[in-house]
């Protein structure tokens, strides 16, 4: 082939000058190529996220969500307090609502991890754990939490599913139950008032010295709430559901539920290292339009808040989606 048949079947003759050549790798991708700028990047596709997702969408804006596939909840055999779902299981309050959100064209769902995010001169960058790179003009964060559970045998395994952490969610299942609370002190106290009101037979395990006031121990005994300090060795359960407590001395406790208010951590680190604030618990720090500390960075859902339920979480992404295309449509009206 002559060099000018060449050059013109490439495209890359201009009049009176030859642009250099461009090499081509014919069925594979740059991993690192640069896509189409979104309008926003969600970080965590789960009931937030899909729930700004749907927002976002349904105003007509360019949305990717990331999502890594490990919601907190997917040991949780049953959902509550989400009208018109109650009972339904997450994963399948998730997989209607993923769903419906990509009946909307300009939303695309992507399975992956988000590993770095960075500031860009008309965004953010985001980077993911096989080295793509994406962009956008705004970012939600919707990643939720992980619990940082007690290092005690067979806790993990019932977790979500006997092992509890909060009686709105789950009380009613449990109710009238010989139920547990590992804790001590003010949390202990304080949690042993509210579960109260599901079962009178409520013991607190201390898994050690007890550390309680004397009004507290008083308040406790006046209302039939036992203390119990023995060392755990570990929960006997079967397929998550609790049979009893073994205790280091050998002496067991025969229990259905067992509350727990784990400590947690954020999911990401993204959100800190762009410089959102965190609030003295560790949530992310939001205003009431989900919008952080840091210009054209949100986030909704267990993330920002305590109140860790279905619904709460679908109504901030929702917030968040709305509150983002009013940003998005004044910044360029």
């Amino acid at each position: 082939m002559q060099r000018n048949e060449f050059i013109r079947i490439c495209g890359l003759a201009w009049t009176g000058m030859v642009l250099p050549l461009i090499r081509f790798n014919i069925g594979k991708s740059d991993p690192m190529a640069q896509h189409e700028m979104q309008d926003v990047i969600i970080i965590g596709g789960s009931y937030s996220g899909l729930a700004a997702a749907m927002a976002l969408g349904r105003s007509l804006k360019k949305v990717m969500i990331f999502d890594s596939g490990l919601p907190c909840n997917r040991q949780t055999p049953h959902s509550h307090n989400f009208l018109t779902q109650d009972g339904i299981a997450p994963k399948a309050i998730a997989d209607i609502a993923k769903s419906q959100v990509l009946q909307y064209p300009t939303v695309q769902f992507m399975h992956g991890e988000v590993v770095d995010a960075r500031l860009s001169s008309d965004g953010y960058e985001i980077y993911t754990s096989d080295g793509k790179l994406f962009s956008a003009r705004k970012l939600l964060f919707a990643t939720g939490i992980r619990d940082i559970l007690p290092d005690i045998p067979g806790l993990a395994a019932c977790w979500g599913i006997s092992v509890l952490h909060c009686p709105f969610c789950h009380g009613y299942e449990v109710r009238h139950q010989a139920t547990g609370i590992l804790g001590n002190s003010d949390s202990g106290f304080e949690l042993a008032g509210l579960l109260s009101n599901w079962t009178d037979q409520l013991t607190i395990y201390t898994n050690g010295k007890a550390d309680f006031t004397p009004e507290q121990v008083q308040k406790l005994a006046e209302h039939n709430i036992g203390v119990n300090e023995m060392e755990i060795a570990q929960l006997i359960h079967a397929k998550g559901q609790l049979n009893h407590i073994l205790f280091q001395n050998g002496h067991t406790s025969e229990i259905q539920a067992l509350y727990v208010r784990t400590a947690f951590q954020q999911h990401s680190p993204l959100p800190e290292k762009l410089g959102c604030m965190l609030t003295p618990e560790g949530y992310i720090q939001t205003d009431a339009q989900q919008q952080t500390t840091v210009p054209h960075i949100y986030a909704s859902g267990d993330n920002t808040t305590r109140m860790r339920t279905v619904a709460n979480a679908v109504a901030a992404g929702t917030m968040a989606g709305i509150s983002i295309t009013k940003s998005l449509v004044a910044a360029s009206f």
